[in-house]
């Protein structure tokens, strides 16, 4: 196959070399959790039952909308929680994120974020920005860094707990624009079992963004309250036109949607709009779409590997969200690894990929995007903001086939 897209697309030389020796050790990997995802899935939609006049959707208040009812439903099964709010009204992950920590952390305690500085948007949400989380909310904020070999440091957190009135637990999932690893089911379930034996009052509140379907399980599986994300990353299958979620505990949904809507009215309203076939078909296919992301970035990861790159994480290593991070080392490979991406991408591909500006980023970023559903990054993608130490963050692929190419083109490109 590589040999193919080589010969077909003119990568020639050391490059070509390369991508056989990337294939070589990364071609005939497996993903088992990726079987169980999809029978996780499977059994949620056998067990919801949806008929096909639950596709409909409604408008205007959206009371009673069938297709919204069955998709939370839906949701709620594979994450094993008591409830689940998803709406098109919630812009993206960090507006969910930012919903759930303004229901839920009480007013005069600590908010805890235990895997270290939180990636820029939501940062500047939570206690940057001048009407802040922290400032309207009328909470305190903490941060706990990450231990060297990238886990959660319970004694920091226990010694802070003492000190401070403690009113929410936060974890932040993905890597976001750090050089740190994202954290795996495994490493959450030792840490909230070591949090509960502490204080076993406080909710722990997950931003799961781009790790949904990775693993079997998910954080509420092992102890998590609630997770918050995006329904245009895994979940959306690359058919979610748009949309965040909120699942966990129902009284902690409660609020939310309170908090989203108005007291009294919790989420008996917000209307589909007719997109309610897409969330449902997109949540459907999520896990083969998934799959071909992880085998897009195993690919990358070698591949870049074989070219003298810093990659993270390492070919056939264990994947827990669908980001793979390339040390690149300077502003200009990141720039040519951006427009060379986007000349192979579906929409877009001859546009050119320039830094700028983006709301809620001190930094320039440069982005890579040429997606049917815009910043969906499930979709193939990549963005960097060009800063030290000039890492790229390479996302998403629903075809790897296509995947592999937008490798390629990127490589060449850095490599020019």
């Amino acid at each position: 196959m590589i040999v193919e897209l080589c010969e077909r697309f003119g990568f020639t030389g050391a490059l070509a070399r390369a991508a056989e020796r990337a294939w070589k050790r990364v071609g005939t990997l497996e993903y088992p959790a990726q079987r169980a995802v999809t029978m996780n899935v499977l059994q949620a939609f056998l067990e919801e039952g949806i008929a096909e006049s639950d596709l409909a959707g409604s408008s205007g208040y959206g009371y009673d909308d069938a297709a919204r009812g069955a998709y939370e439903s839906l949701l709620r099964r594979i994450f094993g929680a008591e409830r689940a709010l998803a709406r098109i009204t919630i812009a993206s992950g960090t507006h969910a994120i930012a919903l759930a920590l303004r229901a839920c952390v009480p007013r005069g305690g600590t908010l805890f974020a235990v895997a270290g500085r939180p990636y820029d948007t939501l940062r500047n949400a939570i206690y940057d920005a001048p009407d802040s989380l922290a400032v309207t909310g009328g909470f305190a904020y903490c941060e706990i860094a990450l231990l060297p070999d990238g886990s959660i440091d319970i004694s920091a957190l226990e010694r802070e707990m003492r000190a401070v009135e403690c009113g929410a637990i936060f974890v932040q999932r993905s890597r976001g624009y750090a050089s740190r690893p994202s954290l795996p089911i495994a490493e959450l379930e030792r840490a909230f079992a070591a949090l509960r034996a502490v204080r076993d009052d406080l909710p722990i509140l997950v931003d799961n963004c781009y790790g949904e379907l990775v693993e079997e399980r998910e954080p509420t599986h092992v102890g998590a309250d609630l997770v918050m994300g995006s329904l245009i990353k895994n979940l959306g299958g690359a058919l979610a036109p748009t949309g965040g979620y909120c699942v966990g505990r129902a009284d902690l949904v409660e609020r939310i949607a309170s908090t989203l809507y108005a007291p009294g009215l919790g989420d008996a309203l917000g209307p589909t709009l007719g997109f309610g076939k897409a969330f449902i078909q997109g949540l459907f296919q999520a896990p083969s779409v998934v799959a071909e992301s992880l085998r897009t970035l195993d690919f990358a990861a070698a591949l870049f590997s074989e070219l003298g790159y810093r990659v993270d994480p390492a070919p056939g290593a264990r994947r827990t969200d669908i980001v793979q991070a390339i040390a690149l080392g300077s502003r200009e490979r990141v720039l040519q690894f951006a427009r060379g991406l986007q000349s192979v991408l579906p929409i877009n591909a001859r546009f050119r990929p320039e830094p700028g500006p983006v709301p809620g980023y001190r930094d320039p970023v440069v982005m890579s995007g040429g997606a049917f559903v815009s910043g969906a990054t499930i979709e193939l993608s990549c963005d960097a903001p060009l800063r030290e130490p000039f890492e790229l963050y390479f996302q998403g692929g629903v075809n790897a086939i296509h995947g592999y190419l937008g490798a390629l083109a990127a490589a060449r490109a850095t490599l020019e």
